[in-house]
Order: structure tokens, then sequence, then C-alpha cells
């Protein structure tokens, strides 16, 4: 596992397994956090998960995940997203 990537999917995601496999997301290396993650986490339908995974499998550089990183550093002093 790496810090950023796309979040490995639970037991019972099949719908996203099968569409990061269609888009060949399944080839990255899962992170703790991610492009999606910092977009919306849980409230994105796992269509939009799996457009900003594809997004980050084709944009991936250093530089981005840092920004990945520092999004999710802000979003989490922020409490961006925590809906307990």
């Amino acid at each position: 596992m790496s810090f950023v990537g796309p979040r490995p999917a639970l037991y019972n995601q099949d719908d996203l397994v099968a569409l990061r496999t269609q888009k060949e997301i399944h080839k990255i290396i899962p992170g703790i956090t991610g492009w999606a993650q910092v977009n919306g986490r849980d409230e994105l339908p796992i269509p939009v998960k799996v457009e900003f995974d594809e997004y980050y499998l084709k944009n991936r550089s250093f530089l981005f995940d840092l920004k990945i990183l520092w999004l999710t550093f802000y979003k989490v002093i922020k409490t961006e997203g925590v809906n307990h």
C-alpha cells in the first residue's frame, strides 16, 4: 500500500472493482488517500469515484501526490466530509 493512490475496494464493492478493472485502475498500488477522497469521500457515487481514479491514473506525478497529501491534511484539519 502507498500513501497516495486509489483507496482499496471493500469486499462487497463488486461494481467498483469491475469499473476499476475496465479502466485499468487496478494496476495502480492502492493508497491511504487519493484524488477521489479529497474530492468527496463517501458521498461520491461509484462511477464518479472511478472517474477521479482514472484522472489520477492519467495524471499521476510526484507533484500531484503532494497536492493530494496537502488537500488530505487540509480536509482533516477542517473536518470536511465528516458526517458524525
